[in-house]
C-alpha cells in the first residue's frame, strides 16, 4: 500500500555520540525526503561533533574522530538541512524518544529556528509495538503456538511463563547476539546466570532501575536532570537532593540503596553532614 501524501515526509536517522539528548552531539544524519508525487532525495552528511567520540559509540556506529575531523560541524549544516525539511513531516524508528529531541537540540544550538509544532512524526517503532503486542498471552501464542486460557490468574501465567523461556531456549539456542557494544554471543543458554545477565537491559544498583551502574561499576542516576551522574557526587554537591528523593514517592528499595550510598560518603568523608 503506497503512502497517501500531502506534503514530503522525511524519513532520517541519527548516527551519534551517545544517548544523552542535552549532552550528545550527531556524527552522522541520513535523510530520505518521499514527496507526495513520489520522487524522492536523499541527503547523508557526515557531521563533526566538535567534541571526541566515545570509544563505546565507535563499536556501534564505526564512525571515529578522523572520519568526521575534517566535515563539516552541525551548525554549518544547519541552515541547509533546515530548508531541506522545510514543510516535512517526519518517520523514523524511535524517532519520538530520541532522534527528534536530539535533532531539535541540535538545531537549538545552532541558532535555527526549527520548529517541531506543525509537524506530524511517525514512528515505526510505536506502530510494531502497539500491532505486536508484548504481552504474556501474545508470547504464548507467538512461542508456544497455543492460546493462554485464565490469563491473569496467578498459577496460569506462572506456568504459561515458564513454557515461554522453554520455547525460547529451544529457539534460540544458536542464535547470535550483539550487544550495544559490538560483542557477539550465545546468550540463550539452559545457564541461568546468563538468562539472568541477558534479562536486564541495564545493571540495575536498585530494582527499578533508578539508580544503575556506570561501566566502572559506580552508582549513577538513570532518570531526571541529573541522569549520567555519579549519585555520591550529586549527594556530595547538592545535599538536598537526596532529602527531596527520600520525601518523594520513590521505592523503599530505592532510598534504602542511596542512604547506603550517602552514609558511605560520610564514613568516607566526602560528603558534609548537615
Amino acid at each position: 500500500m503506497e503512502l497517501n501524501l500531502t506534503r514530503p515526509l522525511a524519513f532520517f536517522d541519527l548516527e551519534t555520540t551517545g544517548i544523552d539528548i542535552a549532552r550528545d552531539r550527531i556524527v552522522e544524519i541520513s535523510i530520505f525526503k518521499l514527496a507526495a508525487d513520489g520522487s524522492q532525495k536523499i541527503r547523508t552528511h557526515l557531521v563533526n561533533p566538535t567534541v571526541p567520540i566515545p570509544e563505546k559509540a565507535i563499536r556501534i556506529h564505526g564512525i571515529t574522530d578522523e572520519m568526521v575531523r575534517d566535515k563539516p560541524a552541525f551548525k554549518e549544516l544547519a541552515g541547509d538541512l533546515a530548508t531541506f525539511l522545510s514543510n516535512c513531516d517526519l518517520g523514523g524508528y524511535n524517532i519520538i524518544k530520541f532522534d527528534v529531541p536530539l535533532l531539535a537540540e541540535e538545531f537549538l544550538r545552532a541558532g535555527v529556528d526549527f520548529d517541531m509544532r506543525s509537524r506530524r512524526i511517525i514512528d515505526v517503532q510505536n506502530i510494531f509495538h502497539k500491532m505486536e503486542p508484548r504481552t504474556l498471552k501474545a508470547a504464548y501464542k507467538f512461542y508456544c503456538q497455543q492460546e493462554l486460557k485464565d490469563a491473569h490468574s496467578a498459577e496460569a501465567d506462572a506456568k504459561a511463563t515458564m513454557d515461554v523461556l522453554k520455547a525460547q531456549l529451544e529457539r534460540y539456542k544458536e542464535v547470535p547476539y550483539t550487544d550495544s557494544e559490538g560483542l557477539v554471543t550465545y546468550p540463550i543458554t539452559n545457564d541461568v546466570e546468563a538468562l539472568s545477565r541477558f534479562s536486564y537491559y541495564t545493571r540495575n544498583a536498585d530494582l527499578v532501575g533508578h539508580i544503575i551502574y556506570n561501566d566502572a561499576g559506580k552508582e549513577v542516576f538513570n532518570f531526571g536532570k541529573y541522569k549520567g551522574r555519579l549519585v555520591e557526587e550529586v549527594f556530595l554537591q547538592e545535599p538536598q537532593y537526596y532529602d527531596w528523593m527520600m520525601k518523594s514517592a520513590f521505592p523503599l528499595y530505592t532510598q534504602k540503596v542511596i542512604t547506603a550510598i550517602k552514609l558511605r560518603g560520610i564514613r568516607g568523608g566526602n560528603v558534609m553532614i548537615k
